[in-house]
């Protein structure tokens, strides 16, 4: 199946990684708060992963000893902790192969202009940073948990955003495994038996195929939670012109609402609109297809639409009450909830994509939680 190796190339000095590691690029908003936090943080890795000159910040952090040296191959596993729960898995460099080779299997389509920013920062630092974030049927867990016990964390802190982020106040811990140790060997024997599914960062892989790289960094794990991917709108039509045409219940709160059904925030009230028809195929019956089906035409909405940023900005499930604010401050016209994908729905549409390459996830359908710090290694890839 997929063959791994142990990293190799840059990761932060453990007395500044609290202050290096950032929340993915595709997560910090331009003009927001987080932003300005990371931007006055010269450690941070936001100037390497958004800066204007990701070259120059990488070599500044090296000079400064944020960023050292770790050539000798090794796995990393990686503990998130959160009131909630705690979610374990391992950094590694995975084999790049075509998608119908059925080893590393999507579930999105990719847009051009966020591969090929994703592959002018690698040509400009020679790194693959952000990690692609992938799940695995193999049973790695037995690795992972010897690997805990074997060493004390190489890195052992707290995540600090200013409040700004979903990654606020996760504790995390990573510990190094040298490949050439039984628990890597273990591990790379354990990783090899299964596919990788990527459950976020399609783009990321993309552009390692395209970057005609041997390996990618990726985080593998068996565990995920999936949140809704819910949705600001600014309609081509205003909502209030085609209220009086759907179906709306009248509800007392904004929220999740049941499977099949959306809950609409407006400035004049919450309503809740139950599809109109549920499909039997793997794709037409989530809940984000129907909503483009049944909705957003009538807003005067397109496919096309669904990235520019006048019509369309997209939240989890965690942050109803910043969706609220947008509505409130004008920004956007409404404001909507979805009910969250489950995995088995997920690998479903993935398994259906091995046989018919045009069978993939929505655009803008599943969320992860929580994300996955960048900047805990990143990797120097070589090219085929």
């Amino acid at each position: 199946m997929v063959a791994t190796i142990g990293l190799t190339g840059l990761r932060p000095d453990p007395a500044r990684v609290s202050r290096i590691a950032s929340p993915p690029y595709d997560v910090i908003k331009r003009g927001t708060p987080l932003e300005k936090l990371l931007n006055e943080e010269r450690s941070s890795l936001f100037h390497i992963i958004l800066g204007d000159d990701p070259g120059a910040a990488r070599d500044r952090m090296v000079a400064d000893g944020s960023l050292v040296e770790d050539n000798e191959p090794g796995y990393y596993v990686y503990e998130q902790t959160w009131p909630e729960g705690r979610r374990t898995g391992v950094f590694v460099a995975a084999e790049v192969s075509p998608y119908d080779a059925k080893q590393i299997i999507r579930h999105e389509k990719t847009f051009d202009s966020k591969v090929k920013g994703r592959m002018a920062m690698r040509r400009a630092t020679g790194l693959h940073i952000g990690p692609v974030f992938v799940l695995t049927r193999a049973s790695i867990a037995p690795a992972l948990e010897e690997a805990k016990r074997e060493a004390d964390p190489v890195y052992d802190f707290t995540s600090a955003f200013g409040g700004f982020s979903e990654l606020e106040g996760i504790q995390n811990k990573v510990w190094r495994v040298p490949e050439e140790s039984e628990t890597g060997r273990a591990l790379q024997a354990a990783l090899g038996t299964e596919p990788l599914y990527i459950a976020d960062g399609h783009h990321r892989y993309h552009a390692s195929l395209l970057n005609e790289q041997t390996h990618f960094l990726c985080y593998v794990t068996e565990e995920a939670v999936i949140q809704a991917y819910n949705r600001v709108v600014n309609g081509v039509h205003p909502f209030s012109e085609i209220v009086g045409d759907l179906p709306l219940e009248p509800v007392d709160s904004f929220r999740t609402p049941p499977k099949h059904s959306f809950c609409i925030y407006t400035k004049e009230g919450c309503f809740e609109l139950e599809a109109e028809h549920v499909p039997d195929d793997v794709v037409g019956r989530l809940d984000c297809a129907i909503l483009e089906r049944e909705l957003y035409p009538k807003l005067g909405l397109t496919h096309d639409m669904i990235i520019d940023p006048n019509h369309f900005d997209y939240y989890s499930e965690s942050a109803l009450d910043e969706m609220k604010a947008a509505v409130d401050r004008g920004d956007y016209d409404i404001a909507i909830a979805l009910h969250p994908v489950s995995l088995d729905e997920l690998m479903t549409v993935a398994d259906a994509g091995l046989e018919d390459p045009e069978i993939v996830m929505p655009e803008k359908s599943t969320f992860f939680q929580p994300k996955i710090l960048s900047g805990l290694f990143l990797y120097r890839y070589a090219k085929k």
